[in-house]
């Protein structure tokens, strides 16, 4: 009697592989992936929808809980297209904050792609220098916007507020001496920025460490190299966008193509890929957090010199400071208005789309001058990414669809919204 070899299995929405609540459906022939099928739906939060019925200013904070890994991107795509809806310039401050906290986020964001990707396929200790170093940059998060990870610290018309002049610091505990706590402390002394400096002095090292670990290493690539191939063409096609298209080797990258904010004022390089495999991906972002920090550094030696303002002072869009509200009628009226009634945007639509770590994510609004929109579309980048898994899986064995859903690095945040 032959042997039946044909299966079809369930791989989610429970199994940690799965970055999410993904219910994948694979028809195999043996250990070999003949079909991959993804359900999504499973975290759906009706973002967009519930958009419609908050004003502009409050569905702010929804959009770091799309992809929640890349906060502060998702914020400032949205408060890119208010601003070219209303019409209103961000100071040139807030513009290079803005940068360098799109940078932080696209480090935070690699950083737990590489763990997560490496703890996947079998490499432990990656995962754990990875979280060594986002502990420094929540830190970050935290002085400038009170949370660790939903910031809600950009806002339509720049920033929350200026960085902080001191960084919270370590307190003696049961758990730790006072020689612990003063070197925890040891590069907290001064402002965020000293902080964030002393940071990007020592993360290359960091990164040095990971390709130690992964670059060179025989296992690592026996389950990359070769793994996931995908044509600059059929990337093209299929809507790739970020590190899954300039791993397949397209030089394109919204923040050199399409400079929003002052990006066209650093000097940073676009890595791309040869092969167009999970081990080309990897590479890719490896350097693309080479290339972060770099970024970093600029905007800090540009913000150290030139103070200023951080939001518009346009108050129909902005709040006044706290002084001037408490101190003056027209001011607390302003903040009363903004805050019931919110911002009303001129009737229109603007797609806004920013490089964020994981490809374009795009916003489409559409006002028709209320205090709300209208609708809003939120252009997801891990969603074609998605898609694409049956065609990047077809062929290859069922450890093999593991490597490639963490090579996509996916956040079911953003594809279910």
């Amino acid at each position: 009697m032959a042997e039946i070899r044909n299966y079809t299995l369930n791989f989610g929405p429970q199994h940690p592989a799965a970055h999410g609540v993904l219910r994948l459906v694979l028809e195999l022939d043996g250990e070999v992936v003949q079909r991959a099928d993804p359900h999504i739906g499973l975290l759906h939060r009706a973002t967009e929808k519930l958009a419609e019925h908050k004003t502009w200013i409050q569905s702010l904070p929804y959009m770091d809980r799309l992809d929640y890994v890349s906060m502060m991107c998702n914020e400032h795509a949205y408060c890119l297209a208010i601003e070219r809806l209303v019409g209103i310039d961000v100071p040139e401050r807030a513009q290079y904050i803005r940068v360098m906290f799109d940078e932080i986020t696209r480090v935070l964001n690699h950083l737990l792609w590489l763990g997560a990707h490496a703890i996947d396929i079998g490499a432990m200790t990656v995962f754990l220098y990875c979280f060594r170093e986002r502990e420094d940059l929540m830190d970050c998060y935290e002085a400038v916007s009170g949370a660790r990870m939903h910031a809600a610290y950009y806002r339509p018309g720049g920033v929350y507020r200026d960085l902080p002049d001191n960084m919270p610091q370590y307190l003696p505990s049961p758990y730790r001496n006072e020689k612990k706590v003063r070197d925890l402390n040891e590069n907290r002394q001064g402002s965020l920025l000293d902080f964030i400096e002393d940071f990007t002095k020592r993360f290359p090292v960091y990164v040095d460490e990971y390709e130690t670990l992964l670059t060179d290493n025989r296992i690592w690539k026996q389950r990359t190299v070769g793994i996931g191939v995908v044509t600059p063409e059929r990337a093209k096609a299929l809507g790739f966008s970020g590190p899954m298209l300039r791993g397949s080797g397209v030089e394109w990258d919204l923040r050199r193509k399409q400079p929003y904010e002052v990006y066209d004022r650093v000097a940073f390089d676009v890595p791309v890929g040869v092969n167009g495999d999970c081990y080309d991906r990897y590479l890719v972002r490896i350097e693309e957090m080479r290339q972060s920090n770099r970024i970093i550094r600029q905007c800090i030696e540009w913000l150290r010199a030139n103070p200023g303002p951080v939001i518009t002072a346009n108050h129909k869009v902005a709040p006044p400071s706290r002084v001037d509200m408490k101190s003056n009628m027209e001011e607390l009226i302003h903040h009363f208005k903004l805050f019931t009634e919110g911002l009303h945007v001129p009737a229109g639509e603007a797609y806004a789309a920013v490089e964020h770590p994981k490809g374009e994510f795009g916003i489409y609004a559409i006002s028709d001058g209320a205090n709300k929109p209208y609708r809003l579309k939120i252009r997801a980048p891990g969603f074609p990414h998605l898609a694409a898994l049956n065609e990047m899986s077809h062929g290859h064995m069922l450890a093999d669809v593991v490597a490639i859903i963490g090579t996509q690095d996916i956040v079911f945040g953003e594809i279910d919204r």
